[in-house]
């Protein structure tokens, strides 16, 4: 337990950083900005606070960024695009706020999506179903609002999973959707869709 060692940003040749399942509490120490060859950032399921910091789009050789399940609030740094070799980026179960960056679509190799269960709020931004190879979507548990893009599909060809439920969504359901040919599990309930289903 504990705060997180700033004296780990002497690490310099650190490729992979796994912190998670302690009790880590505090703010993250600004000295790992240092970790610059980091491929491996895990600091889920501890209780870690304040903000997530700009300075993590300094990574950009990140591959697997994890924060989930502590107490960060604030807003998502759009410099999170500069990691650009990201393939999977967990926020889920804190409380994250404000809208989702539409700078998230200029991560074209992201795989895994996750921030359910954060107080996200506005709409979801078109660019982010523009990520060819996204293979799970969740944001379940927020407060997203507006309908879901009518070319939802289009360039979504490997997704799995979409699970956009318990949100303030509106207006009717693609039938773009079926362009998803691999989705196993598509969660829609408790919005504010209408109309037909597709």
């Amino acid at each position: 337990n504990g705060t997180i060692p700033p004296q780990l940003g002497n690490l310099s040749f650190l490729m992979s950083l796994d912190m998670s399942r302690n009790n880590f509490y505090g703010e993250l120490p600004h000295e790992l900005i240092c970790l610059r060859r980091l491929r491996v950032l895990g600091l889920g399921i501890n209780m870690l606070s304040g903000s997530i910091p700009s300075w993590v789009g300094s990574f950009r050789q990140l591959q697997h960024f994890s924060l989930e399940n502590n107490s960060f609030t604030g807003f998502i740094p759009p410099s999170i695009s500069n990691m650009s070799k990201l393939e999977t980026l967990n926020l889920q179960f804190n409380s994250l706020q404000g809208a989702i960056p539409m700078e998230i679509g200029n991560l074209n190799k992201l795989k895994y999506l996750e921030m359910s269960r954060n107080q996200l709020s506005g709409s979801l931004p078109s660019e982010m179903f523009n990520i060819s190879t996204s293979e799970i979507i969740a944001f379940q548990g927020n407060s997203l609002s507006g309908s879901l893009p009518s070319s939802i599909c289009s360039r979504l060809r490997g997704l799995s999973r979409l699970d956009l439920s318990s949100n303030e969504l509106s207006g009717i359901i693609p039938a773009s959707l079926s362009k998803c040919s691999k989705l196993r599990v598509l969660q829609l309930s408790y919005n504010n869709f209408s109309g037909v289903m597709p």
